[in-house]
């Protein structure tokens, strides 16, 4: 028996001895240097050619890759910026140490969004624009999402330091719900209030890998939504960059105190990240910016009654006493004091005669209003943490756990100017990519916090301290009697106003006095739902969404994607801002698509057909199909055609907002609950003709989702490694367009219409008009000697029937220059050692008219210049940049009621960013 067990005890452990030999593995270090200066290059890809495994080397430029094949082998080491080399390793001793050799990107990014899988972005079926780190690092931008407004095409509507809304092709507003914004994957929409909260959340700068943006349609592969274009936002993986990062931006902005006294701007950033074995990888990321937000300042006089269709008109508080200071708010509370009179001559009929004979119109008459300055904390806020873990099943399922989290204050511009105080929002994921596959499932979950509308607070304000309606001791009470004294004293009709609202305003609390923080604190802390101006917002959406590329199986045929997804948005506002006093409001969606691409004729012609269904529960499905074509011209030359098609729902609040915006006018979606609730069946509410006199009764139409159709035409070409051209033409249209009119109703069941005192509902509908666009888009970028690189672009947009929209009443909000330009000019390796860097950005649009909720006006042409400077301390692995945006610190707005944008200068500090 013991000798059995001898034999197997020897046995065995001659079995594990062979294992042990069979799986022996071979361990290779190295370090990769650029080959110009020397410098240390992270994130370099390393891969055993012919396999799929590899790693990255780390933030020294050192790496570590353990293999079960036995030398000799090759190792192929790559990254974007540089030529690929191969290095073959004849021994495990054997020291690899890579000169990696720079070359010139241009032309040869490769990009995702386009068709999903990669591909060179000169051989894009559609027109595209890409960002990379070195790019982000490069730039002048005081934040990587101002980056975006450089990008040819692009429009940005900035409310305020931290909340800006990048589009393309048109109809360009704060919260454009016609973009797409995704970061790693997940939709940047803020599920309740509608619109993508850009980088109030999201990554921080030291954790973005590459920004790619699709201009125009594309809703066939990335869903609803994408009308006017899709920006996707990638982070860095932390198997590939690893080690610690961080960056202190110190800076100063309203310098020369004309709308606010000058102050800092702080931005400080770090992450952190470890590979441990090349199977497991963590990162931690945080950023914090803390400044004085810009102002808006605008004062011109806005006539917003009786119908809103508001416009810019001459005036000032001291000349009309009607005025409506575009930025100045409580102003918006109006009433004609002939009623005030009326009052008088039933007491003192003699006076009756001569209060008859002051006036046949109206004496509209607006209550004193205080700035924003006043009303708004100008302390902006934003703090973000980001984190992620991903483990490699095999070297081909990589598992991975995420999550942004964002807090802070900021302002937004929509139908009224809203203050976000302690806004919260964070998304979290699960996720699994295969080389063929993904499956993703994320929540986004937002809670407003004590966010505000601050033009219903400040009129709330005014109410608190003094009524408008008191018939004996309210404030127009109080302005008419005075108003008529002064005249029967002889006054003239000026004099007779301003000695009025100075009685009126007797005792006003001043702005700042502990009496009107009291009760501005006090109103603005009432939910909007109870009268006063406070949200509770706190919806969520949740979203399981998965793809599978099927080539390897269809690969001679075709190669084939197809993917779906599950959506659920939970609204739960409290009354605040839905309709739903009653509980949490549900809206379910799903959708499908399916891509094939083929190449033929020796790869001189690329065709890819898409197609994509959608459902949302209360509406019906839409396909939306693609096709376009790649053309090979010559060597890094192809001509692109597109057919493009995309849709988006009415959005969550288009369906179901039910918000009184001041002015009388309620705000309601188009769901049909509405027509019920606010006995529209009965009580027929009527439209307003374009001059504001009552019209026609209003007919409610079903209720559709929006659709363009786009063709475009393009080409982009690489000469030399030195020059890459772009060029695009593109003709949309749309159908069902999707927006909003105001209509009344009279105050009961068969009473005339009476457009100054009846209530006022704006409600959204599909308009029947065709509304069509076309443009164009260029740029060249050229790489001249001693590594400097010039570039410049030039795009237009253009609304076709323009002027027989707005004959008809209909507003389109537009809202885009004719023209627009950029031009740079940067280098990157300046000086003997190459260890300077620079670079420049000028940029120019024309003036338009814009159109929004907020009110309608011009808006002027702006020039803007960014600069920067940098000097790298290679021994330490650190940057210090000298940069401003807006040098020259002329300001500009991009949006009626929108802050006032100065210039912003800064130095930054960086560690292991390069």
């Amino acid at each position: 028996m013991r000798k059995t067990t001898s034999y197997s005890a020897c046995m065995l452990l001659a079995l594990f001895l062979s294992i042990a030999a069979f799986a022996q593995t071979v361990t290779i270090t190295g370090n990769v240097k650029n080959s110009s200066n020397q410098d240390i290059v992270p994130a370099v890809s390393v891969t055993l050619k012919g396999t799929s495994s590899g790693t990255f080397t780390d933030d020294k430029g050192n790496f570590t890759l353990t293999t079960a094949q036995k030398p000799p082998f090759t190792l192929v080491f790559s990254s974007v910026g540089f030529e690929s080399q191969e290095v073959t390793v004849n021994s495990a001793s054997q020291a690899v140490n890579v000169s990696f050799r720079p070359s010139s990107t241009l032309g040869t990014e490769v990009v995702v969004s386009a068709s999903r899988v990669p591909e060179r972005i000169l051989e894009s079926p559609v027109s595209i624009e890409r960002v990379g780190a070195a790019a982000v690092r490069a730039s002048p931008a005081a934040s990587y999402y101002d980056i975006v407004a450089n990008l040819k095409g692009v429009d940005v509507v900035t409310s305020s330091m931290t909340f800006k809304t990048p589009t393309t092709r048109g109809f360009s507003k704060s919260g454009n719900t016609r973009f797409n914004q995704l970061v790693d994957g997940m939709d940047n929409l803020a599920p309740g209030l509608n619109f993508s909260v850009g980088a109030i959340i999201g990554l921080s700068e030291l954790d973005v890998d590459n920004m790619e943006l699709l201009p125009g349609a594309s809703s066939a592969l990335y869903g609803p939504g994408g009308m006017n274009g899709t920006l996707l936002i990638s982070s860095k993986n932390p198997f590939k960059y690893t080690g610690l990062s961080f960056q202190i931006k110190e800076g100063m902005m309203n310098t020369d105190g004309r709308y606010r006294d000058i102050s800092a701007f702080h931005n400080w950033t770090a992450r952190w990240a470890e590979n441990i074995n090349n199977r497991f990888a963590y990162k931690i990321t945080a950023d914090f910016i803390q400044a004085k937000d810009w102002v808006a300042a605008d004062k011109r006089n806005y006539a917003g009654r009786p119908t809103g269709r508001g416009q810019i008109v001459p005036g000032t508080r001291e000349s009309d006493p009607n005025y409506d200071g575009i930025n100045v708010y409580g102003d918006e509370t109006t009433a004609d004091i002939r009623a005030v009179f009326r009052g008088i001559a039933a007491q003192a009929p003699f006076l009756a005669p001569y209060i008859n004979s002051i006036s046949a119109d109206p004496i509209n008459v607006s209550r004193t209003g205080y700035d924003e300055k006043d009303i708004i904390d100008p302390s902006t806020l934003n703090f973000k943490l980001g984190g992620a873990v991903h483990y490699k099943f095999t070297d081909k399922l990589e598992g991975v756990i995420a999550g942004n989290w964002g807090t802070g204050n900021s302002v937004y511009t929509g139908n009224d100017r809203y203050s976000f105080k302690d806004f919260k929002m964070g998304q979290y994921k699960l996720e699994l990519n295969h080389r063929n596959w993904f499956l993703r499932t994320y929540t986004t979950q937002e809670n407003a916090g004590q966010s505000f509308a601050a033009v219903t607070a400040t009129r709330l304000t005014n109410e608190a301290w003094k009524s408008s309606t008191d018939p004996v001791n309210g404030w127009y009470s109080q302005y008419g009697q005075a108003y008529l004294a002064s005249k029967m004293a002889g006054l003239s009709d000026a004099q007779a106003h301003s000695q009025a609202r100075s009685v009126a305003d007797v005792g006003r609390p001043a702005a700042g006095s502990d009496e009107f923080k009291e009760l501005f604190n006090r109103v603005r802390s009432v939910p909007l739902s109870q009268g006063g101006a406070l949200f509770i917002e706190q919806s969520d959406m949740y979203q399981t969404e998965g793809q599978y590329n099927l080539s390897d199986i269809t690969g001679k045929v075709a190669d084939v994607l197809v993917g779906a997804n599950y959506k659920v948005f939970n609204l739960d506002s409290k009354g605040t801002l839905f309709v739903d006093t009653a509980g949490t409001i549900k809206i379910r969606e799903y959708g499908a698509y399916v891509q094939a691409s083929r190449r033929l004729f020796n790869d001189v012609l690329k065709l890819t057909f898409s197609g994509r269904y959608d459902k949302n529960e209360n509406f019906e499905g839409r396909f939306t199909p693609r096709a376009t074509a790649v053309i090979k011209v010559a060597e890094n030359n192809n001509v692109r055609v597109s057919y493009q098609t995309a849709y988006r729902f009415p959005s969550t609040q288009a369906q179901f907002i039910n918000l009184f915006i001041g002015g009388g006018t309620q705000l309601i979606g188009g769901d049909k609950s509405f027509q019920t609730y606010y006995n529209f069946t009965k009580n027929k509410p009527y439209d307003f003709n374009v001059d504001g006199t009552p019209g026609g009764t209003h007919n409610f139409k079903e209720y559709k989702p929006e659709s363009v159709s786009s063709y475009e035409v393009g080409y982009k070409g690489l000469f030399g490694n030195k020059l890459l051209f772009d060029v695009y033409g593109y003709y949309g249209k749309y159908t069902n367009f999707l927006a909003r009119t105001i209509i009344g109703q009279p105050a009961s069941e068969g009473a005339a219409p009476n457009p100054l005192t009846d209530r006022r509902f704006s409600v959204p509908y599909n308009v029947d008009q065709k509304v069509n666009v076309y443009g164009f888009g260029i740029s060249i970028d050229y790489r001249l000697p001693a590594n400097f690189v010039i570039g410049g672009n030039l795009s237009s947009d253009v609304l076709d029937n323009a002027d027989d929209l707005k004959n008809s009443g209909f507003i389109a909000n537009f809202n885009t220059p004719k023209y627009r330009t950029n031009l740079s000019l940067s280098n990157n390796s300046l000086g003997k050692k190459k260890l300077l860097g620079m670079s420049i950005v000028y940029k120019w649009q024309d003036a338009f008219f814009y159109e929004e909720d907020f009110g309608n006006g011009g808006i002027p042409a702006i020039h803007t210049l960014d600069a920067q400077v940098s000097y790298k301390i290679v021994k330490y692995k650190s940057v210090v940049k000298l940069g401003a945006n807006n040098l020259l610190n002329q300001y500009y707005y991009n949006g009626i009621g929108n802050s006032f944008v100065g210039g912003l200068y800064y130095v930054s500090f960086g560690y292991n960013i390069f």
